[in-house]
């Protein structure tokens, strides 16, 4: 281009950065926002709107954030943003899980002992928990997280615990707690019982043990039966074989258990033993004796009064009948040990069984006569003498090693078992009708969560609340020393231990003499045990969603991962059902988990963690934040770098796309310039439309947490409709047009409407890119944050009446796609460098020529080439012919024309809008 009319073209004006420089822009963005006080702010101006409350489900005061939570506290920031352009009065506050084990190993390992005096080391583990929160929320705080900074809870604040307790006196007096001893989950690294969400199952290989159990009574058997030909088996010995991967329960064996309805059957082998499993386990025996022979069928209900003898002491036990006996797995007979299982704890209450629990919280066992070398040994080590004394005995039949999946800490990655203690639990059966009613209340996203929630509801009997450790809100109880009952005036007794943990914190419980509590002090001991955790964070709807914090008691909304059905969600809606009947919130949402590109579980040991401040520092927050709502994060949530670089074109193709309109809009005054919608040129009009009606579906898929699908409806926006639609057409009318008139200022009012659009849409998902393009925008009376705004919504309602007719746009679109096609096919074959060397002819009906005649002179402009005509054709419709344009081209518009003037060097056009009052355009 001719030098000399540069200054005459209306080129981008307006410095918009191409790169983001996130890393150095957001610290800024924050600390705008921190001066600002936002979320005071947004609250003041939406003070009497209606309320939405996200009940932030803590994470735990541990360590630095990892990508599980930074998807967490994203997820729940978008919603809240997203609240807010629906201008309702939103209420978020962090919150933090500060008890339980974790904490206690970090200050057992960084103080080297196990000696810290109990209320000391509860100060130390308080201490900690501070120092860690303090730590989380400065990373929370580098995410762009919209929240009150000065507020927020914590489970270890005074007020806090005395308000949980306040709870398990509520429950007490509904006399839905209470103590007893039974099977629990037992960590000996924990040295403490842990609940069922505790836990996660591994594949391992262990033996598998064929145990036989000799029948004592023959007789009464063979009667039971129906088998009378007792003379045979006189000399025989009947033995009933029993399958375990446990061995090391087998010493606390009570009796063995059939199934009422599946058919037994007797093999004899060679050496005179007559065997007992299920009929259809032929084969299994087969493989241990060449040869057996069936000699009798039964099913196990005939089974009445008939004993066996302990394969280890040889003491007499019973055989009983229960339907939770399995046919595929071992040989259909279980052996009972109701110390150390959950089930065979059942079945021995209804049968008033009673065994002997020998491992003590070490996981060792105890004095056990019939083996004294087991005495202090650790159940795994023990298990080769108890095999020995089996073999001894002629009880063990085969040893096979087998894949099974078994229970583990998932603190300690170490195996649990199951021992019998004494514990306090809450009665889950009592209330469990209300809870399962309560649940259809609440809307779970995804639906398949109801499902979960309530097959785990149906399996729940109990709830076991506590725990023997230090670090912990403490369970006030005074007990009986003969009874073991509860005091009969806890209640009372109760509100004044609240009032003082209230003041003076948990300490209080554990350091006051009983004498100052009550008169009957000898009679009494106080419990030292803590509470549950999940008792702690599933207590907060009450301990913290409280009038004076949140202004409500119950929660628009609970999102956390999936892991929490049954951790947080579960303790949340037993609490609530137990106290009020109630749901703690209206909708529930879960995520996945973050895992690597190949779908792999983040570990140290495979090497493939990635920190979220790695990417912070490297790209800004805003790459994680689109990252995020990006994914379909009901499912696993994958991320590599081939991920994030995906991650970063999209964050581009905005970026670029916000550019150019941002860049046009200079010298605009949005009050003086404004050109109103019904005088705005056609294709200005028709871009509004299409993004008023892509709002809707925006703001229609942020209502329903679809994220993944927002960010795809923007994105398409950026790319088909703007970039390779609109902005590509009117370059040439923003660039080459006269400044001050219509269709400039229909131009820029347009691409000013567009930017207060878009910039709305991507404000809940990256923020800080957001707040920086609000800050460029030319705005009289501009508010101070863009998310102190609302949705965009000054469009008009008559668009149907003042855009033309769908079917026409349709054409033009069809059209343009098709002359699109034959030009790159041109360009590739060099014939053409530039679509403006383009000549296009168009034929059409006589019908549809009569439906865009009314355009044909602007259709150069909408089709980008610089000459078009159009013709009717008898028959064929849209047939388009290509000719290279034999013309001259303008130095300034670049358009090929027929004639330029000697005088200016330039086309008519171009003169027009230099010296004249500029073109007129209505279409394009």
């Amino acid at each position: 281009m001719n030098k000399n009319f540069n200054t005459t073209i209306n080129l981008p004006q307006i410095a918009f950065p191409m790169k983001g420089n996130l890393k150095n822009l957001e610290p800024r963005i924050i600390k705008k926002w921190k001066n600002l006080n936002l979320y005071k702010l947004i609250k003041k101006e939406r003070n009497k709107k209606k309320i939405f409350i996200i009940h932030d489900g803590p994470p735990y005061a541990n360590g630095n954030i990892h990508l599980g939570h930074t998807l967490n506290k994203i997820l729940k920031d978008i919603i809240i943003k997203s609240k807010i352009f629906m201008n309702m009065n939103v209420s978020y506050y962090l919150g933090w899980d500060c008890h339980g084990l974790p904490i206690e190993l970090e200050i057992q390992k960084k103080y080297n002992t196990f000696n810290i005096k109990n209320n000391k080391f509860r100060k130390l583990c308080y201490k900690y928990a501070k120092q860690q929160i303090k730590k989380q929320k400065k990373e929370f705080y580098r995410l762009g997280i919209l929240t009150n900074w000065n507020k927020h809870y914590e489970t270890m604040n005074y007020k806090t615990i005395a308000n949980t307790i306040k709870i398990i006196n509520k429950l007490i007096k509904l006399k839905l707690i209470k103590r007893k001893k039974k099977p629990t989950n037992w960590c000996i690294q924990c040295k403490s019982s842990i609940a069922d969400s505790e836990i996660e199952y591994q594949k391992i290989k262990s033996k598998s043990l064929y145990i036989t159990f000799v029948v004592q009574n023959k007789n009464n058997f063979l009667q039971n039966i129906g088998c009378n030909n007792n003379n045979f088996f006189e000399n025989k010995s009947i033995e009933f074989i029993v399958w375990t991967t446990t061995p090391w329960s087998i010493p606390g064996n009570c009796a063995i258990a059939l199934h009422p309805k599946f058919i037994y059957a007797l093999y004899q082998t060679k050496k005179n033993r007559v065997l007992v499993v299920l009929q259809n386990k032929k084969k299994f025996l087969t493989k241990i004796f060449r040869k057996i022979t069936e000699l009798h069928c039964f099913q196990g209900y005939q089974i009445k009064n008939v004993f066996v003898n302990h394969p280890i002491s040889q003491i007499k036990i019973p055989i009983i009948i229960h339907n939770y006996i399995k046919k595929d797995k071992g040989t259909g007979i279980t052996h009972i040990a109701s110390e150390h299982g959950q089930e065979d704890y059942n079945i021995s209450q209804q049968y008033n069984l009673k065994g002997i629990n020998l491992i003590n919280s070490q996981g060792k066992y105890n004095d056990y006569l019939y083996i004294p070398k087991i005495k202090g040994v650790n159940i795994k080590k023990a298990t080769k003498y108890i095999i020995q004394e089996l073999k001894n005995n002629r009880t063990l039949l085969f040893i096979k090693n087998i894949p099974h999946k078994y229970p583990y800490c998932w603190r300690h990655k170490k195996k649990i078992i199951i021992r019998s203690t004494s514990q306090w639990f809450i009665n889950i059966h009592k209330i469990k009708k209300n809870i399962l009613n309560n649940i259809k209340k609440i809307k779970w996203i995804p639906e398949w969560g109801y499902n979960k929630i309530k097959k785990m509801i149906i399996d729940r009997q109990e709830w076991c609340i506590s725990r023997q450790r230090s670090w912990g809100t403490p369970l006030p109880l005074l007990i009986h020393k003969k009874t073991k009952k509860i005091h009969p005036k806890i209640n009372t007794i109760l509100k004044k231990i609240i009032k003082k943990i209230k003041k003076k914190g948990p300490n209080f419980w554990f350091k006051i003499k009983l004498s100052k509590l009550i008169k009957d002090y000898k009679n009494y001991k106080k419990v030292t045990d803590i509470l549950d955790v999940w008792f702690d964070s599933g207590s907060t709807c009450f301990s913290i969603m409280n009038p004076k914090f949140l202004k409500n008691k119950k929660s628009n909304l609970y999102l956390e991962g999936s892991d929490q059905y049954r951790g947080w969600f579960m303790s949340s809606i037993i609490i609530n059902t137990a106290i009020n009947n109630g749901i703690p919130c209206k909708k529930i949402i879960t995520h996945g988990f973050v895992v690597d590109g190949e779908g792999n579980k983040m570990s140290k040991s495979l090497g493939n963690v990635i920190k979220p401040n790695s990417i912070i520092n490297k790209f800004g927050a805003d790459i994680l934040r689109l990252w995020i709502a990006s994914t379909e994060y009901h499912n696993e949530i994958n991320i590599s770098n081939e991920i994030i670089n995906r991650t970063i074109d999209s964050y581009r193709k905005i970026r670029n796309t916000m550019k150019f309109l941002i860049s046009n809009l200079e010298n605009f005054d949005n009050i003086k310039d404004f050109i109103k919608f019904n005088n705005m040129i056609l294709l200005d009009k028709w871009i509004i439309y299409q993004a008023y009606k892509t709002q809707k579906k925006i703001v229609s898929l942020y209502k329903k947490y679809k994220f993944c699908q927002i960010t795809k409806e923007i994105i398409n926006f950026c790319n088909k409709k703007l970039s390779n639609l609109y902005i590509s057409i009117i370059k040439d009318r923003k660039y080459i047009i006269k400044k001050n008139t219509l269709p400039f200022y229909s131009a820029q009012t347009t691409i000013w409407i567009l930017v207060q659009i878009i910039t709305r849409w991507i404000a809940p998902i990256i923020s800080f890119t957001a707040e920086e393009i609000w800050e460029y925008i030319p705005q009289k009376n501009k508010t101070k944050s863009i998310f102190i705004e609302k949705w965009y919504n000054n469009f008009p309602n008559n668009y149907e009446n003042n855009v033309t007719n769908y079917k026409v746009w349709k054409i033009l679109m069809f059209v343009k796609k098709k002359i699109n096609k034959i030009i790159e096919k041109k360009k590739k074959k060099q014939v053409i460098f530039s679509s403006l060397e383009s000549k296009i002819t168009l034929y059409v009906t006589k019908k549809t020529f009569h439906k865009i005649k009314i355009f044909q002179h602007e259709l150069k402009y909408f089709f980008i080439i610089s000459d078009f005509i159009l013709k009717q054709h008898k028959k064929n419709n849209f047939v388009i012919k290509f000719k290279k344009i034999n013309s001259i081209k303008c130095n300034r518009c670049w358009h090929y024309v027929k004639n330029i003037s000697p005088k200016h060097h330039i086309c008519s056009r171009c003169i027009i809008n230099i010296y004249g009052k500029g073109e007129k355009r209505l279409f394009f």
